[in-house]
């Protein structure tokens, strides 16, 4: 049977990958931000701190950009009117980066000690500094543990309001992956007390949260660049950070026109809300992007598990990851929104309905059928429709079942929220109770699509069959009429 919905535990790192300039994207026209994001945007020029990069990097950074506050924290405004396609930054590599570590002590730490815990050091180190910090304008500018919303700072109590979702799992595997960091670092960092010694864990976590959330990757690892990262997200935007390796400098192409006044927005990623709570601390009204993972498997009540399991063992795509850095592999099932019911399902992985057709096999010559079906096409399981359509059938229906009951246990947790805000709440409280609805309501829609979809396929199946028997019926009475016409 299809189990509850969930992400597999991945290795956690900077979520904003950088892109070589080879693969600029194409600019066209987005007029997409919301009504509420404009209504939020407030420009407050702090003047001294982009002229003050730009003395560091000892180059223009940019020239129509202007740093400001809207709800989402600092943000970036249009301080003069940008054109799609213009360049409205360029940052050197010259930034904040685990080759920025002390080499004595990089020399003591243990290769299981990645390249975003040795970031974090960094960022530990520079605020240990204050003000002799050579980054200090950019390091007191970042927000503190108190304005930070990603999950592993929620209590226990507003973690439960999410308990529903993979991310609530997600957020304890990470803090524990933060924790075994944090031991694995701490020995190295006592040889070092006059810098170190009064580093606690929920420093170390802080450090390593404005690390997974603020740092870029490229070829050459992870780094903070300061400005860049001041750019909020809209997962509609064309508009993404570029790097050139040759150059060493990362870039930014408009990919519509700004006004001035108007905030400036790019694209993290094609992100869920899951990534986005759990790794940046916020989640969108509605994310075109939002995903639900579904892990399947075989009761041990049936006769035949073993062989099927062999065969999905034998026959399984390679583990792989999708945009949002999460695992995929045989028994897991990443679904994505069905826009139409009538379409051809594209959201529903083709290895999920396999799966089912696997799984609704009845005895070891269908499971062989199926094997040699697979030989004489493409060599996957299961990927065509099953010939018996009353099996084809029966397959999807179990899929609506499983999806219907996830679909009903997250409309229950909805309606558990209760009103985002009340006389007695806080406003972190409300804050963090609007992104758990906007996160279970996202994944709530996933699963109605993928299961209306699924719904919409065995009623045209069922209609094919009537009317096939239909057919069948009417041809065999005109044969018996016929057959007593000659008589």
């Amino acid at each position: 049977m299809l189990l509850g919905a969930r992400k597999i535990s991945k290795h956690w790192c900077p979520r904003r990958p950088n892109l070589s300039l080879s693969h600029t994207p194409s600019t066209k026209l987005n007029s997409h931000i919301s009504a509420s994001l404009h209504s939020l945007c407030q420009v407050e020029e702090l003047d001294d701190f982009l002229p003050w990069l730009e003395r560091k990097a000892s180059t223009k950074i940019s020239s129509v950009l202007s740093i400001g506050k809207s709800a989402y924290g600092r943000s970036l405004f249009a301080s003069k009117t940008i054109r799609a396609g213009d360049c409205i930054l360029k940052v050197p590599f010259n930034a904040l980066a685990p080759d920025n570590l002390n080499p004595e002590l990089k020399a003591l730490l243990s290769d299981d000690v990645g390249d975003v815990a040795k970031l974090a050091i960094v960022v530990l180190l520079e605020q240990k500094m204050g003000h002799d910090s050579e980054w200090a304008p950019y390091i007191s500018r970042l927000p503190r543990p108190e304005e930070m919303h990603n999950t592993i700072f929620w209590s226990e109590g507003e973690l439960e309001m999410i308990r529903q979702s993979s991310v609530y799992q997600e957020t304890i595997n990470q803090r524990s992956q933060i924790q075994q960091e944090f031991l694995a670092i701490r020995t190295a960092l006592k040889n070092f007390p006059e810098t170190f010694e009064s580093i606690t864990y929920e420093d170390f976590m802080h450090a390593y949260a404005l690390v997974t959330s603020r740092a870029w990757g490229s070829t050459k690892g992870y780094s903070l660049i300061p400005f860049a990262d001041f750019l909020n997200h809209d997962g509609t935007s064309e508009s993404i950070v570029l790097s050139d390796e040759d150059k060493l400098f990362s870039e930014v192409l408009a990919d519509r026109n700004y006004t001035p006044g108007e905030q400036v927005l790019i694209r993290y990623g094609k992100f869920s809300n899951a990534t986005l709570l759990l790794d940046f601390g916020f989640t969108l009204p509605y994310n075109i992007h939002d995903q639900v993972q579904i892990q399947g498997s075989i009761p041990h009540h049936d006769n035949l598990r073993e062989m099927k399991l062999e065969l999905l063992k034998r026959h399984h795509r390679p583990v792989s990851k999708d945009d949002n850095g999460f695992s995929s592999s045989m028994d897991s099932f990443t679904i994505k929104e069905i826009r139409s019911g009538s379409g051809k399902g594209k959201g529903i992985p083709q290895s999920l309905r396999a799966f089912a057709r696997v799984q609704c096999c009845t005895s070891p010559q269908e499971l062989s059928d199926l094997v040699e079906e697979a030989a004489q096409h493409d060599g996957r399981l299961a990927r065509r429709p099953l010939t018996n359509n009353c099996r084809e059938i029966k397959a999807h229906q179990m899929l609506i079942s499983t999806l219907t009951q996830l679909a009903e246990d997250y409309d229950a947790s909805v309606k558990s929220l209760g009103p985002v805000s009340s006389p007695v709440t806080c406003e972190r409280l409300s804050h963090r109770r609007q992104m758990a609805r906007d996160l279970l309501s996202g994944e709530l829609r996933i699963l109605e699509s993928a299961s209306a979809w699924l719904k919409n396929y065995c009623a045209t199946l069922t209609a094919t069959d009537s009317h096939r028997d239909g057919v069948c019926s009417t041809k065999l009475s005109r044969r018996r009429t016929e057959g007593r016409d000659i008589i």
